[in-house]
C-alpha cells in the first residue's frame, strides 16, 4: 500500500500522530492513504486492513446512506462537520464528531483530511444527566400529586358559610401556592359561635404543615370550650415548646358571638385589626391586644379578651394580611385603610355580594396574582 501514500505525508506524519483526535487522509479515488494511531485504536483495526479502503467501507451498509446524508448536508451548509459514530472491530460504536477539509498537494491532487473526535465521555455525561432528569421529573410529578392531595385536604378544612341563630357567615380561602399557611375556623356551638383566622409565617409546605398542626390543636381547644385568653396562651406555649427552633410564628384573631347575638368576645395576637362595619358609618377597628404567637412566653397578656356590644346589621370582617399587603402599579400598598374603604363601600350589600365586592376590590388594586395566602370571614348580626 506504500504506493498509495504520497511522499508529503511523511512531512506531516509526526504532527498528525501527536494529535488527540483520530485522523485519516483520503485521496480522490477515494481511498484511505493514511490513518494515525488514535484512529486505528478507535476502530480496532491494523493499518494493513484499512489503507486502500474506501472511507465508507468499514461502516455497516445500512448506515452508509445516513453518513452520506450528513456529509452532503454539511457541504450544503458550508461546513463539513457533523456528529456520527465509528464502528469498532469488536462491535461497539464510538460516538464521534467528524469534520473534513479538502487540501491540494504540490502535484495538484485533491485530498481530504478527516478528523474524528471521540465524544464518548460527553455522551455518557449526557446519558447520566438525562437519567437524572427523568428521575427528577418523576419525583416532581409525585410531589405535585401529593401537593394536590394536600391542597384538597386543606380546602376541605377551610371554613364554610353558614347561618347560626341570628348570625350569617360568609367565608373565603385561597392559598398563594398549592398549599398555604393560613387557616380559618367557623365553629358553631350551643352557646357560642367561634370565628377564628390564623396566619402562620412564611409560605408553602412548611407553613402549611405548621398550620395544619395548629388547626388540630385549635379545634381541640374550642371543643373543650376554652375561653379566648387561655386558648391564646395555650397556643403560644404550644408553639414555643413543640415547634422550638422552627422559626415559625403566627398571628391570630378570635371572636365568639353569644347565642343572643348582642355581644362579641374578642381576642387577637399580633393580627391585623378586625373590622366592624355598619352601613353608612365609618368602620370600627378592633386592634390586637397581644404580641405574635410563638416568640415570647409572655406574648399573651393576663386579660387579653374584650367584650364588644353589637347590634343588628353590624358586620364583622376578619382577614389575614394577604388582603392588605397588596401593591398597585405605583408601588403603593393597599393596607388596612384601603381595605377598610372597600369594606365601607360594600357594607350595604347582601353579605355574599359584600364578600365578592371585597375580593374584586382587592384584585383591582393588586398588580398580578396574589403573593400571599388569603383568608376571610364575614359575619352579619341579624
Amino acid at each position: 500500500m506504500d504506493e498509495l501514500r504520497p511522499e508529503w505525508i511523511e512531512q506531516v506524519e509526526g504532527i498528525l500522530q501527536s494529535l488527540n483526535q483520530g485522523v485519516i487522509i483520503v485521496d480522490d479515488c477515494p481511498r484511505i492513504v493514511f490513518a494515525n494511531s488514535i484512529f486505528l485504536e478507535m476502530i480496532g483495526l491494523p493499518p494493513e486492513d484499512l489503507l486502500g479502503m474506501g472511507p465508507d467501507t468499514f461502516f455497516p451498509p445500512e448506515d452508509v446512506p445516513q453518513l452520506m446524508e450528513h456529509r452532503l448536508r454539511g457541504q450544503d451548509e458550508g461546513h463539513n462537520r457533523f456528529e456520527f459514530y465509528l464502528p469498532h472491530a469488536k462491535g461497539r460504536r464510538v460516538p464521534v464528531v467528524i469534520s473534513a477539509q479538502q487540501i491540494e498537494d504540490p502535484d495538484g491532487r485533491t485530498f481530504a483530511v478527516v478528523t474524528f473526535t471521540d465524544i464518548s465521555e460527553q455522551k455518557q455525561t449526557q446519558l447520566k444527566l438525562s437519567e437524572a432528569n427523568s428521575l427528577l421529573e418523576e419525583r416532581q410529578a409525585e410531589i405535585e400529586e401529593e401537593l394536590q392531595l394536600a391542597a384538597r385536604v386543606q380546602e376541605s378544612l377551610a371554613p364554610k358559610s353558614l347561618a347560626w341563630g341570628g348570625v350569617r357567615v360568609e367565608t373565603f380561602y385561597q392559598a398563594a401556592r398549592t398549599i398555604g399557611g393560613d387557616y380559618g375556623l367557623v365553629v358553631p356551638g350551643d352557646d357560642w359561635l367561634t370565628l377564628l383566622v390564623c396566619d402562620v409565617s412564611g409560605h408553602g409546605i412548611g407553613s402549611a404543615l405548621v398550620a395544619n398542626r395548629l388547626y388540630t390543636e385549635t379545634v381541640s381547644l374550642i371543643e373543650r370550650s376554652a375561653d379566648p385568653g387561655p386558648m391564646l396562651r395555650h397556643l403560644n406555649h404550644f408553639v414555643i415548646q413543640s415547634l422550638a427552633g422552627s422559626a415559625f410564628y403566627l398571628t391570630l384573631a378570635l371572636a365568639r358571638i353569644k347565642r343572643d347575638a348582642r355581644t362579641i368576645e374578642f381576642a387577637s395576637a399580633g393580627h391585623p385589626p378586625v373590622m366592624i362595619a355598619r352601613p353608612g358609618q365609618a368602620t370600627r377597628m378592633l386592634e390586637s391586644g397581644s404580641m405574635v404567637i410563638g416568640l415570647f412566653e409572655n406574648a399573651i397578656g393576663s386579660d387579653p379578651t374584650i367584650e364588644i356590644p353589637v347590634q343588628p346589621g353590624d358586620r364583622l370582617v376578619m382577614y389575614t394580611d394577604g388582603f392588605t399587603e397588596n401593591f398597585n402599579a405605583k408601588g403603593q400598598m393597599l393596607g388596612v385603610p384601603g381595605l377598610a374603604k372597600i369594606v365601607e363601600e360594600s357594607s350595604a350589600l347582601p353579605l355574599a355580594e359584600m364578600k365578592q365586592s371585597i375580593l374584586e376590590g382587592v384584585a383591582a388594586w393588586r398588580v398580578g396574582p396574589a403573593a400571599d395566602d388569603m383568608s376571610l370571614i364575614l359575619a352579619e348580626i341579624s
